[in-house]
């Protein structure tokens, strides 16, 4: 009797501290459920050390390599609704990017040059040696589009959603909110605004977040950014395939900032998004992986049928 009592005990106290974490941080409530729906669709978690420290990496499926690259401020679970449908086809690299999720480093600022270098080691170390094709959406598609250009001997693809390595509008005032209403407008931008309002719980745990989290410390590290956009010159050097995937509802990234790289890429393609904002993956997963299949599925399929290709195997 006494060891049921304790037992309860024990129960109630979970249920009033997990009570807690979702009224008071459902941020991180969130990002529990999305890795372990990642885990339930059969990816397996991994740690592969690189320059910049440990690095967390979800990997699964079968077939040629995607690597999914999260937005700033995210983690690798923003892929939950579309990985396992993904997963059918690829074999996927999820990795958290340098300071995010359990990635290092664990404080301090975050520089772009630590999410490339450690993105690239990642790469490295689990596509055993096959081009991958990139797919990122923000920061994601910024890191997408500098490794592209960087390596392009390691990329088959890069898809950019909502995001790029071009200079764009400064955003930090919208990504860093300081009070509930600037919260509630920073979310506006990045959504179609015929979705449900974000409850107001839930906005200020991105006032919260917005003081010390990953976005916080990246913006840290502002100055040193400029040296990671690339200019209309380099752009045109890319000599892979780009391909655009843009919500047509952003207006933190509007459609102009992807039209701008269309024009100047060697290789490039754009598909909107209608009633999707900045972040497709968690606002309208069904679109975006229709918009996805249609440009890798297609590209891979030129692949496996070009005589080069065929030769070399």
């Amino acid at each position: 009797m006494v060891a049921l009592i304790a037992l309860l005990g024990v129960v109630a106290l979970a249920g009033v501290w997990l009570g807690w974490m979702v009224r008071f941080r459902p941020l991180t409530v969130f990002g529990w459920q999305t890795r372990l729906a990642l885990r339930v669709a059969g990816m397996r978690r991994v740690g592969v050390a690189t320059p910049v420290g440990p690095q967390v990496a979800f990997v699964g499926g079968h077939g040629p390599v995607l690597v999914l690259l999260h937005g700033a401020g995210g983690e690798a679970g923003m892929w939950f609704r579309v990985a396992p449908e993904l997963a059918k086809t690829h074999r996927l690299i999820v990795p958290d990017l340098a300071g995010h999720g359990a990635s290092a480093p664990a404080s301090g600022p975050i520089e772009v040059r630590q999410v490339v270098e450690a993105a690239e080691a990642v790469i490295g170390t689990l596509a055993n040696g096959d081009r991958v094709t990139l797919v990122g959406n923000s920061l994601g598609a910024w890191i997408a589009m500098l490794i592209a250009h960087r390596h392009p001997e390691r990329v088959a693809m890069a898809v950019c959603i909502d995001g790029g390595a071009i200079r764009g509008p400064d955003l930090s005032a919208h990504l860093l909110p300081k009070n509930r209403s600037e919260a509630r407008d920073s979310v506006a931008l990045t959504r179609d605004p015929d979705r449900a309002p974000v409850p107001d719980f839930v906005l200020d745990d991105i006032v919260r977040q917005a003081r010390t989290g990953p976005l916080a410390r990246l913006a840290a590290t502002a100055v040193s950014m400029e040296a990671y956009t690339l200019s209309e010159t380099q752009l045109h050097e890319i000599a892979v395939p780009v391909r655009l995937i843009w919500g047509a509802s952003d207006r933190l990234v509007p459609i102009e900032y992807a039209q701008r790289m269309v024009r100047t890429l060697p290789d490039a393609t754009l598909v909107t998004l209608d009633h999707c904002g900045h972040a497709p993956p968690l606002e309208c997963p069904d679109k975006l992986l229709a918009a996805l299949h249609e440009v890798v599925d297609s590209r891979q399929s030129t692949v496996d049928n070009s005589p080069t290709h065929l030769g070399k195997r």
